[in-house]
């Protein structure tokens, strides 16, 4: 059973994991990354699991990394730890994921609401990158999705200050799709989760893929992506169900397939 993580399956097809490490605001240690990484795999097999919702309490989502374990360690430690690795499984996980954030957001944590599909937050949530001031930097994509979803100038204000934004202006800049109450903010990101898993499933993730691909690539290979999958959706029979059911004025029976 996992130690620092909790995942529950709900009614409507969606499920959530709770980063648990209360006890130091959920700081991503290695075996909490090794844990979420396989509990999402995991959840990603299932064929009754169309989106997933990541959240930790109200005080903290998640820190930042656990910093004892990276103290005393060489630049050869962290190349063969190669902890990144497990960053990049959970960027390719095809399930639409949600973060739902709530108190601190920092470094690591910010990293990881940023690698998810969608962001809900709470009044009281704050975002910030600030590895510069124990020493270091941003190595779990701060430096490149920050500045991709909050622009240039707030981006190396984060980094190289350690600003943090406080949920309505990371909302303003971009950064996160809602801000709720503190008392709704997990509540809303279910919400949206089970919107997201009433769509057809494989719909939602060619969609979520070709969207990623905009980040990654030039305009005319991720158009040609895009085309293709457009292309692809043709040959499933939810897209069939979804026109029909739209000529005939009536809802949709999605089946995953």
């Amino acid at each position: 059973m996992p130690e620092h993580i909790i995942v529950t399956k709900h009614d409507g097809k969606i499920a959530t994991v709770q980063l648990n490490r209360p006890d130091v605001l959920n700081a991503l240690n290695l075996k909490l990354m090794v844990e979420l990484v396989e509990g999402l795999e995991e959840l990603e097999a299932d064929p009754d699991v169309r989106s997933i919702v990541i959240h930790g309490n109200e005080r903290a989502f998640a820190a930042g990394a656990d910093i004892t374990e990276m103290a005393n360690a060489t630049s050869v430690d962290m190349l063969l730890r190669d902890q990144f690795a497990r960053w990049d499984r959970i960027r390719r996980i095809k399930t639409p994921i949600i973060a739902a954030v709530s108190g601190f957001a920092l470094g690591g944590g910010c990293e990881l609401t940023m690698i998810c599909d969608m962001i809900v937050a709470s009044e009281t949530a704050r975002f910030g990158q600030p590895e510069i001031n124990i020493g270091i930097m941003p190595g779990a994509g701060g430096t490149q999705r920050l500045t991709r979803a909050v622009g240039k100038a707030i981006a190396m204000e984060m980094v190289l200050a350690g600003r943090m934004l406080t949920a309505d202006e990371a909302f303003a800049h971009g950064l996160v799709n809602q801000v709720v109450p503190i008392e709704f903010y997990l509540e809303s990101a279910m919400k949206l989760a089970c919107t997201v898993a009433e769509c057809p499933p494989i719909s939602a993730r060619l969609a979520k893929e070709s969207v990623l691909k905009a980040f990654d690539t030039s305009l005319q290979d991720a158009l040609e992506l895009e085309r293709k999958n457009f292309y692809l959706l043709f040959s499933t029979s939810d897209s069939h169900e979804g026109m029909n059911a739209f000529v005939e004025k009536r809802r949709p029976e999605f089946k995953g397939e």
